[in-house]
């Protein structure tokens, strides 16, 4: 299994190649160099590994939610290298890559979406050292964050940076700590990927949509 990776949905530009698990990274927290930094890493990895974009299985990337430009960099670097190849497409949530990237077994991930708002996920380590969804992602105030049960649960994202009060004072009695300065990493894209290609969920590259959230949350309000 050969999976190409990549996320760029927050301040973090990253990479991944994951040959049969063995993954090779490369990472840059770069704001606003992620157009320039990200088909260097990805050329850079498969140069290192001496394999060609036509012998990979699949290309992941990081779908979303986070930073407008960002997501949307990904996306269109996604399809166009896909496009090229031929290769089939594995959108990754990147709440989930963010949750992923920790070692803990319960992660509230959150990222700072402005606005008073938090893109937020809440996530549980399977059997396979896989983070799953618990519920539903969403876009919220952090007073209006889904309760969880039980304790244990790691808060990890900037949106613990940016409003690291109100989420704690929602889930007191819950957390074991947080890292506000956790980051999603193109390396826990690829993992997720190898699951998400086993079990028949790559489209093809037009089908590598983003996902924001809050243009699902505007929709509802309106209609």
């Amino acid at each position: 299994m050969k999976i190409l990776a990549l996320e760029t949905a927050t301040e973090a530009c990253s990479a991944a190649l994951n040959i049969d698990g063995e993954i090779r990274e490369r990472f840059e927290i770069a704001p606003r160099g992620h157009s320039a930094l990200i088909l260097p890493m990805l050329e850079s990895l498969l140069t290192e590994a001496d394999i060609s974009l036509r012998q990979l299985d699949a290309l992941a990337f990081g779908r979303g939610p986070g930073a407008f430009t960002g997501v949307r960099i990904g996306v269109g670097v996604a399809q166009g290298v896909a496009f090229g190849a031929d290769l089939p497409v594995l959108p990754v949530s990147t709440l989930a890559a963010l949750a992923q990237a920790t070692e803990a077994g319960q992660v509230l991930a959150a990222i700072d979406a402005r606005m008073d708002e938090v893109y937020w996920g809440q996530y549980r380590r399977d059997a396979q050292g896989l983070m799953r969804l618990q519920g539903e992602e969403c876009v919220v105030t952090p007073d209006a964050t889904p309760r969880v049960s039980g304790e244990g649960w790691l808060g990890a994202g900037s949106g613990w940076a940016a409003y690291g009060d109100g989420l704690r004072a929602r889930h007191a009695g819950r957390l074991t700590g947080a890292t506000p300065d956790a980051l999603p990493h193109a390396a826990a894209v690829s993992q997720l990927a190898v699951d998400a290609f086993a079990t028949g969920e790559a489209v093809s590259a037009e089908q590598a949509l983003p996902v924001y959230l809050r243009d699902k949350v505007t929709w509802k309000k309106i209609r």
